[in-house]
């Protein structure tokens, strides 16, 4: 396409220029020429237009004619002066490249070079003589001479330009290499016209020019004997062969071979074994845009690919040979304007000489369907949102680089996973499409960081993946994502607004001596997955101990999956407390988790995997169901006023389930709690993800009687503005806040804060981790209602719970208190 474009634009700038020349010209001509030399001038040119269009004779063996325009250009300016030359050039050229095509960039291009090329022969005379006519009156040979030595250069430069072989020596690589045996040719042919222009000239000088208006009207006539002659000629000949029986027969035979040829729906040729075209049908000339005389001005070296061109005569040899028994070969062929045209050519033999045999091409457009497989092609290995290569192409690079790295020694690579911060806050924010935007931006910026040779691949998502090859050390690739971080500083300009993005970037590189390309990107991804847990936005190194971990973890999730199936887990039970006279308002329901092999798993380890995996959704509902068969079991034993109950943590997941209330509900119906006897307990970041929505769903929860709590109160990003309009009975001030008040006043006052809040809209208070008396003493003192932690008692088994309230309650009484409470003389209970 850009050798098309730069074809059109040479031909466009010519032709102005000569449209230029033509006017100028013209005016000039008008008011130079007298009533005596406008006849002679109007029938030279007539006579210049049929000799040209009837005495061009084809040169064997070459893509151009020999016609005598030169000559008669050149003539022209020597009778009739300059300007009467450049109206005759302009009337002849525009003929002449009518024969050849109708196309009207081509004809105006042909006509203005021509045009140009006189124009300058003529500002060159002027130099020296005031007129061309004074030349041929009174010039010498030195005068002849000069003259020749710039007419015909630029003569044969004419030919050259006219001929298409100017543009084909830019556009065309075969060109550049035959321009200089082609213009020599041409030079050659000028020489010897402009001589034979400079004796006619002289000698009309001596004859005067009034001979042009009588001669003209007997070189039209001659003109037309001449074809009529022709065509007469041609009819007795066939005529003739219709007489002849077996020779009629060849003909008919002939005739219907030529019109399935001519009319044939794909393209067709006839060429020579030396690649010249004998005959080419519409179908090929309108594939490739030219006309049929065009197109046998060239030859097939010169429409096909110069890529194409070394296998295809290869094969066409060979078919002559009979090494081939049949000859079906894919190409490129050059369209006039400079695309490629495929096509599927069946080459087969014709005649039966075995000397000179030719060739029949039958050549089937088959572009679409080529476009549509690299289309395809490139689908199957590139992202379609950003044009990068996909995982597929990126990990074949990368098994090269692997390649590379074990036969050098000192070299190695490096692959960067890249994973945007955030992405998700904004699509759900403001809309996949300016997600879409800035990963596309993100694309652009990521190319501009690599070297040549190294890859940048989109893995999915807002997942990119860099190849960083050629390196000496693993510093260079940390080099790398610090450039990446750098680049990065800078805004996205989306849809009139600027976004900041960050990226988490995990390092791998082949000085761990990877076989399996697979194996790197997953430690790339293991080490990008540290950086994002790490804070965001850095980077982190690969190292054998991420290797342990993410296989620990990957096995602990497997091993979850079959725990929730074996029924390995329990609840545990931790009582919370009154502070005012230490009776037993209830628990917390904690799950345990007992593996048959690797014995107790901490929470800690086990329920951030649940929270990612989605597990924790059906967890949470065990537990919940677990829980609160319990307590109904327990409140029909222990009657007490107000009830215990027992609070349960829901998870993130579990909240903003579309079915979380029918499905407490039926819990509570399946249990047969009652319904004041249920807590649950949620985190400050889940309700303020979504306000409204959040509201909406804790009052559904709290019209089926149930009571609600605020987790880990203080460590979330509230807004206490919100806080009134949630529905919640209680706020759970965090063991962070309460095992350090004694060490930080600051602690204190943000627990005294809490009380104070609380007591204001109508809440009560449950501390989180009291472990000591002092902090006892000090939550009794702001007024703290409730307590739970170690100081009390560990989370314990239901039946240590139930335990627990037979020690608090008198036994067949146990609504009164009974006479010794346990938690009235508190301990520490060991972990």
């Amino acid at each position: 396409m850009n050798k098309q474009v730069f074809s059109r634009s040479f031909k466009q700038i010519v032709s102005g220029a000569g449209a230029l020349v033509v006017v100028v010209a013209s005016v000039r001509c008008m008011q130079a020429q007298t009533a005596s030399t406008f006849l002679p001038l109007l029938s030279f040119t007539l006579i210049a237009v049929v000799l040209n269009l009837r005495c061009a004779l084809p040169v064997p063996r070459e893509r151009w004619r020999l016609s005598p325009n030169e000559s008669l250009l050149l003539l022209a300016a020597l009778l009739f002066d300059g300007e009467a030359a450049v109206i005759v050039a302009a009337v002849t050229a525009f003929c002449l490249a009518l024969r050849a095509s109708k196309h009207w960039l081509n004809l105006c291009y042909a006509t203005a070079a021509t045009v140009i090329l006189t124009g300058l022969i003529v500002i060159f005379a002027r130099l020296r003589f005031d007129s061309m006519a004074a030349l041929n009156q009174t010039g010498t040979l030195q005068d002849y001479a000069l003259l020749f030595a710039v007419a015909v250069p630029l003569h044969a430069l004419s030919r050259f330009i006219t001929s298409g072989l100017a543009v084909g020596f830019f556009t065309v690589a075969e060109r550049r290499h035959a321009w200089p045996k082609i213009f020599l040719r041409a030079l050659l042919v000028s020489l010897v016209g402009a001589g034979v222009a400079c004796l006619l000239a002289r000698a009309f000088s001596y004859v005067g020019l009034g001979g042009f208006a009588y001669a003209a009207p007997f070189v039209v006539v001659l003109s037309g004997a001449w074809d009529a002659f022709r065509q007469n000629k041609q009819l007795q000949v066939a005529t003739a062969s219709k007489g002849a029986g077996a020779l009629g027969e060849t003909n008919e035979s002939e005739e219907r071979f030529r019109n399935a040829f001519d009319y044939a729906a794909i393209g067709m040729a006839l060429v020579s074994t030396e690649g010249r075209w004998l005959q080419v049908n519409r179908s090929l000339c309108r594939l490739l845009d030219y006309t049929e005389h065009e197109l046998q001005t060239t030859d097939l070296l010169t429409v096909i690919h110069h890529d194409d061109v070394g296998a295809v005569f290869e094969s066409i040899k060979r078919f002559i040979k009979g090494q081939l028994p049949m000859l079906q070969v894919e190409l490129r062929l050059r369209h006039k304007y400079g695309r490629e045209v495929w096509v599927l050519a069946s080459v087969s033999l014709a005649g039966h000489s075995q000397s000179q045999p030719h060739l029949i091409f039958q050549m089937q457009d088959i572009t679409d369907r080529k476009l549509a497989e690299e289309r395809l092609q490139h689908d199957a290995f590139h992202d379609a949102l950003t044009g990068l290569p996909n995982r597929t192409m990126f990990l074949d690079h990368l098994r090269l680089a692997i390649a590379r790295a074990q036969r050098r020694d000192g070299m190695g690579f490096a692959v960067l996973y890249l994973d945007v911060d955030r992405f998700k806050v904004i699509n759900d924010s403001l809309g996949h499409t300016v997600g879409d935007q800035l990963l596309v931006g993100l694309a652009r910026r990521l190319e501009a960081c690599l070297r040549l040779g190294d890859t940048v691949a989109r893995l999915g998502g807002d997942e990119f993946i860099l190849l960083v090859d050629d390196l000496h050390d693993e510093t260079e690739a940390i080099t790398v994502a610090e450039r990446i971080q750098d680049l990065l500083q800078q805004p996205f300009e989306l849809s009139g607004r600027e976004f900041f993005a960050t990226v988490s970037i995990g390092i791998a590189s082949s000085w761990t001596s990877y076989q399996n390309a697979e194996d790197i990107v997953r430690d790339a991804d293991t080490a990008m997955y540290r950086a994002k847990s790490s804070g965001k936005a850095r980077h982190e190194l690969f190292d054998g101990a991420m290797h342990a971990q993410a296989n620990k973890v990957l096995q602990l999730e497997t091993d979850l999956r079959h725990a929730l199936e074996r029924n390995e887990f329990a609840v545990h039970y931790q009582p919370i407390v009154a502070l005012e006279n230490f009776r037993l308002r209830g628990f917390e329901a904690l799950v345990r988790w007992q593996h048959p092999e690797r014995g107790y798993i901490s929470p800690v380890d086990f329920i951030p995997i649940a929270e990612e995996s989605g597990l924790i959704i059906q967890l949470g509902e065990w537990v919940m169901r677990q829980a609160c068969a319990q307590m109904e079991r327990w409140q029909k034993i222990f009657p007490a006023e107000p009830p215990l109950y027992v609070a349960v943590n829901l998870s993130g997941k579990q909240f903003i389930q579309q079915d979380l209330i029918r499905q407490v509900a039926g819990i509570v119906e399946e249990t047969g709690i009652n319904p004041h006897g249920l807590k649950l307990e949620i985190t400050e970041s889940m309700v303020m993800d979504n306000v409204e929505q959040a509201t909406e769903m804790l009052r559904q929860l709290r019209a089926l009687g149930l009571k609600l709590s605020i987790d880990d109160f203080g460590t979330g990003y509230s807004s206490l503005s919100y806080l009134h309009r949630f529905p919640v009975n209680t706020l759970k001030i965090d063991r962070s806040f309460v095992t350090r008040m004694s060490d930080n006043n600051e602690n204190l006052e943000i627990v005294r804060t809490i009380v104070t809040l609380a007591q204001t809209l109508g809440m009560d208070v449950v501390a989180e981790g009291v472990e000591t008396k002092e902090q006892l003493a000090m939550l009794c003192h702001l007024g703290c209602e409730s307590g739970q932690g170690y100081f009390f008692s560990k989370p314990v088994d239901a039946l240590g719970a139930e335990k627990i309230i037979c020690e608090t309650y008198v036994m067949g009484s146990a609504s009164q208190p009974a006479q010794q409470n346990r938690f009235v003389t508190p301990r520490i209970v060991a972990a």
